[in-house]
């Protein structure tokens, strides 16, 4: 699945919305993409920062616990679980809460998409 993070408006999403309803009325595939709009280029801005594209990188590298990826990138386990937080609301990555033998259970943290496609627009 591809991810597409974007600036647009509300006008976009409705126009969007319309095009994926005559694709289903029609029978035709709808295509196999997450699509997440920002209004405010700034608040993209904020999602994209240079240490979550790096986290955002080694999570696509190697999954692994919150703790694996703070020790892996050599920053505090609280801002890359803040971080985490940023990019799973962003559609980005999936937390998953699995066993973890003899040590309870452990989150693991996976990229939710094989392609991100970044796009904005400044008006």
């Amino acid at each position: 699945m591809k991810t597409v993070i974007k600036t647009g408006s509300v006008e976009g999403f409705f126009r969007r919305g319309r095009v994926i309803a005559r694709l289903a009325d029609q029978g035709k595939p709808i295509p196999a993409e997450r699509v997440v709009t920002y209004e405010d280029p700034e608040d993209l801005a904020r999602i994209l920062t240079t240490a979550k594209i790096a986290l955002f990188r080694a999570i696509k590298e190697r999954p692994g616990s919150i703790t694996d990826l703070a020790a892996r990138l050599k920053r505090d386990r609280s801002a890359v679980k803040r971080d985490i937080d940023d990019l799973e609301q962003a559609g980005l990555v999936c937390v998953e809460d699995k066993p973890h033998p003899g040590h309870g259970r452990l989150k693991e943290v996976r990229a939710a998409a094989d392609r991100i496609v970044l796009e904005a627009e400044f008006a």
